[in-house]
């Protein structure tokens, strides 16, 4: 399984972003991890393919909203109203099935200025 995930970039904050992840083949979920530097990663969304549930680490419920086009296997974040600790390495990871190793993708930069 190969996942690639793109869309970083320099915004001001108040901005929008929008990251993609694109994965070689259907899997169980897709879940967007975030690590700023000197901090830990933290997991910041996720979507299964299949059912559509979600999750949002609290940090950003509200403000990010995460969805899939299960046809083209590809998965999106959309970051409105970026803070300045937002700041970070973007990276998509995924299950094949529940509970099972996550494949991961390489990071993208996400980075707010103040």
């Amino acid at each position: 399984v190969q996942l690639q995930a793109s869309g970083g970039g320099l915004v001001q904050a108040g901005e929008s972003l929008r990251l993609s992840c694109v994965v070689s083949r259907r899997t169980y979920d897709i879940s967007w991890f975030r690590q700023a530097p000197g901090k830990d990663r933290e997991l910041v969304a996720a979507i299964e393919f299949t059912g559509g549930s979600t999750y949002y680490s609290d940090s950003v419920k509200g403000r990010f909203t995460v969805s899939r086009d299960n046809a083209k296997n590809t998965v999106y974040l959309l970051m409105n109203s970026l803070k300045p600790e937002d700041t970070a390495v973007y990276y998509c990871a995924s299950e094949v099935e529940a509970g099972s190793d996550d494949y991961w993708g390489q990071g993208t930069q996400v980075t707010v200025s103040s």
